[in-house]
């Protein structure tokens, strides 16, 4: 997984609330088990009609916000069922970070274990983030994950707390799989000391 340090990229303002993950990636895409090609399918029903075509109107097919980074969200994203291909849609189009006052529990740890930064801040805080997002390409946030802070465009910053492990396994790019892969040695002194041990198993 890719390393989490500071992103600086443009922010799609979503003010919806209780974004669930069946909006996010709809049940028909979760056949495949491959991380990868669900991006196109991100929003589906919220960015195409029933024939394909792109709904100008919604955010991610503006100019604007085609390349964004940054989803900034209303209360509760990621609610509903606990789909891990949620968070895989939303890697696969570009999006390493989100923003909201509160998230569903089960998304939120998936976003950590893939790479996303879910960050959560008082309303206050996402109500301006949110304006700035509004802004369009011009208008790009930073968000520092060594520092805790989120930056708007015009030099506001706002600090979010993040647990101690989770910011370790983001900063240095460890899934579950690199964080076992980091006791490799201790794990083969193990077998090799067990073999010697115990050679009828």
């Amino acid at each position: 997984m890719d390393k989490f340090t500071t992103l600086t990229g443009i922010a799609a303002p979503m003010p919806l609330v209780n974004i669930d993950t069946d909006m996010i990636i709809p049940k028909q895409f979760l056949k495949t088990i491959q991380r990868s090609g669900l991006g196109k399918n991100l929003f589906d029903e919220m960015r195409y009609t029933q024939d394909g075509a792109e709904i100008p109107g919604f955010v991610l097919n503006q100019p604007a916000y085609r390349k964004a980074e940054v989803i900034v969200a209303g209360d509760n994203f990621g609610c509903g069922s606990s789909r891990e291909h949620a968070p895989w849609a939303l890697l696969d189009f570009g999006i390493r970070c989100v923003i909201s006052t509160s998230f569903a529990d089960i998304f939120y740890n998936n976003c950590f274990k893939n790479g996303i930064l879910p960050i959560i801040l008082p309303q206050e805080a996402v109500d301006v983030l949110m304006e700035d997002a509004k802004k369009g390409a011009n208008a790009r946030m930073t968000v520092d994950l060594e520092a805790q802070t989120v930056t708007s465009s015009d030099g506001q910053s706002f600090a979010f707390t993040v647990d101690p492990f989770r910011k370790h396994c983001l900063l240095n790019g460890l899934d579950d799989i690199g964080l076992s892969l980091e006791k490799a040695a201790s794990i083969d002194t193990f077998e090799a000391k067990a073999k010697t041990l115990r050679p009828w198993v």
